[in-house]
């Protein structure tokens, strides 16, 4: 197994310790630690793609396993805040509830947009397309990142520094949703070949 593939067994094993730590209240600062777990996970789909493109080691183990580590990591991470409503939405006060209910929409469109992309990409494999990937879609990768980073940290920031942490990754949030919302339609309709039928 090369480095590349060994970087990205790393970060799906991390996964589970950030689960853990997230859910360990009884460690001081808990969702700060997670989130600079997450951060660190995050950081790894960067450096794993760079080796492997830059030493030529590329291989189907990790087209396939790269992927994977991404979306679960992701899609853990926002499960995870939506599961910390008073902790990390509570500093909103009378607001709770309509903030939550807008980030829980926004992030089973970003869950679904994910899913419809996995689909639409094994299509296109079946079929011997290859599509190049988008900058709309790696800003997007960057900016859900930084939106779960920052409200992983507000959780365990009080007061006044607190709240302006969680409007700070409420509005990279916002930001995120637009740019999956975009960088999917955009994936969709650029590569459109792909949902034709060979005659």
């Amino acid at each position: 197994m090369n480095l590349p593939n060994k970087i990205t067994l790393t970060r799906i094993c991390m996964i589970p310790v950030f689960v853990l730590v997230f859910f360990l209240k009884a460690l001081p600062y808990n969702y700060l630690i997670a989130g600079v777990i997450f951060l660190i996970a995050a950081l790894t789909d960067f450096v794993d793609g760079r080796i492997a493109r830059s030493r030529k080691l590329v291989t189907n183990l990790g087209k396939f396993l790269d992927p994977i580590a991404d979306k679960v990591l992701v899609a853990t991470a926002f499960v995870l805040l939506l599961a910390a409503k008073e902790d990390i939405f509570g500093k909103v006060g009378g607001m709770i509830d309509g903030i939550y209910t807008t980030v829980a929409i926004s992030v089973c469109v970003i869950l679904a947009r994910e899913l419809i992309i996995s689909a639409f990409r094994q299509i296109a494999a079946a079929n011997g397309i290859i599509m190049a990937a988008e900058k709309l879609g790696k800003y997007k990768t960057v900016v859900q990142d930084a939106c779960i980073f920052v409200l992983l940290v507000s959780g365990s920031v009080a007061g006044m520094v607190g709240l302006i942490i969680f409007w700070t990754g409420m509005v990279l949030f916002a930001i995120a949703t637009v740019l999956t919302i975009l960088s999917g339609v955009s994936y969709v309709v650029k590569n459109k070949q792909v949902l034709k039928d060979k005659e």
